[in-house]
């Protein structure tokens, strides 16, 4: 059986976070991102969770960690300030290898910028925010019941590869009401448990890859198996180890783990590409105009099409480079000045030509206007025939 409501795509959020089982949630109220928080803390007590509101942003990421550690699926949520005081924190996790889901809402930047204004401007940040080489995922809904079941996935993610999770939205989509069906029990919708050590104690070892899958099995805190966690480069025992050998064991694991399970964290979405001249690159909330314009320029004879990374990292190269195979132009369109279209750029290598639509002025991209671009797409197209 299921529901069917009207909901708000930071609602939907929360829904999907306790449909995983997410038990903790440690953060700070910021805008556009507030709803998230406000939502967990209704709805955490009811399921057996708990709730913490803390001093500040790094306060509350270094929560969720301390929850994680403990073996609790834990998550925060925050917008761009606040996503860059969570960074050194992060970094932590991807080096000590703690599974957590992290919300950013993007909002107008930088600094203060404009609180309740769409923006992308926060996808750089999102791969490469803290400092040092690190490896993590990020993903983005661009519709509500996708709020719902990408926050199930992120935490699946999280869980099943031990490293942070980035729900990258943007406040188009946290704000927005849509129509939304969930089921009247989540009964066997959580995420996976994270990979449990199959052996005693004292002959744990907390970061061994003891399958060849590079993700090291992971022992709860307080369940009688002890070990050290860093954020320094450390050995299978946790404990620091910065020789030569250790540190590029250390740095090809943590990215291998990721790369060698690509096909399984990697998705994307291709609507009426099969024959499309000019395909329109677009995420999140700029992706939702895109849909209505590639049917209004089918309508003008235009064969376009929209190609929708969902997962934002690892970059879906593969699925880009054979796209620009069989097309003649890829129409980037992000929420910032350009910054996405420099990973297609670098992915296309002069297969097909790349062009640029940015929107930075606090709205959305109207109908109109991306269709403008398409146009003049066209037009470059048929020029050099």
């Amino acid at each position: 059986m299921s529901r069917v409501l009207l909901m708000q795509g930071n609602q939907a959020v929360v829904e999907g976070a306790i449909a995983a089982g997410v038990r903790f949630y440690g953060g700070y109220p910021i805008t556009p991102s507030t709803e998230i928080a406000e939502g967990m803390a209704k709805r955490l007590p009811e399921v057996g969770g708990k709730f913490m509101q803390t001093e500040d942003e790094l306060a509350g990421i270094g929560t969720v960690l301390g929850a994680s550690l403990g073996g609790v699926r834990a998550m925060t949520a925050t917008s761009g300030p606040g996503f860059s005081l969570k960074q050194e924190m992060i970094g932590m996790a991807c080096s000590a290898e703690i599974p957590c889901v992290i919300v950013d809402v993007q909002r107008v930047g930088p600094a203060t910028g404009q609180p309740t204004s769409p923006s992308q401007g926060d996808v750089m940040q999102a791969r490469w925010g803290t400092h040092g080489d690190h490896w993590l995922i990020a993903v983005s809904p661009s519709s509500v019941p996708e709020c719902f079941d990408l926050t199930r996935r992120a935490v699946e993610l999280s869980e099943k590869y031990r490293c942070p999770v980035i729900l990258l939205m943007d406040e188009v989509i946290g704000h927005m009401r849509e129509r939304i069906e969930l089921p009247d029990s989540y009964e066997g919708l959580a995420a996976a448990r994270r990979k449990q050590p199959d052996v005693t104690p004292e002959d744990y070892l907390a970061y061994a890859d003891t399958d060849g899958s590079k993700v090291p099995a992971m022992a709860d805190f307080g369940s009688g198996y002890r070990w050290h966690v860093t954020g320094l480069v450390h050995d299978e025992t946790g404990f620091p180890k910065g020789t030569p050998a250790a540190t590029k064991n250390s740095q090809d694991r943590l990215r291998t783990k990721l790369e060698d399970h690509e096909d399984d964290i990697v998705q994307t979405e291709h609507y009426r590409t099969e024959d499309a001249e000019i395909v329109v690159v677009a995420f999140g909330g700029a992706a939702r105009t895109a849909y209505e314009v590639v049917d209004m320029a089918r309508n003008e004879g235009i064969h376009a099409g929209l190609f929708r990374p969902i997962t934002i990292w690892p970059f879906a190269e593969r699925a880009v480079r054979e796209l620009a195979e069989k097309t003649q132009c890829l129409l980037v369109h992000e929420l910032n000045c350009g910054q996405y279209v420099r990973e297609v750029e670098s992915a296309v290598q002069g297969r097909a030509s790349v062009r640029l639509y940015a929107k930075y002025d606090n709205e959305p991209a109207t109908p109109d206007e991306l269709l403008a671009e398409i146009r003049e797409a066209e037009k470059t197209i048929k020029g050099a025939k």
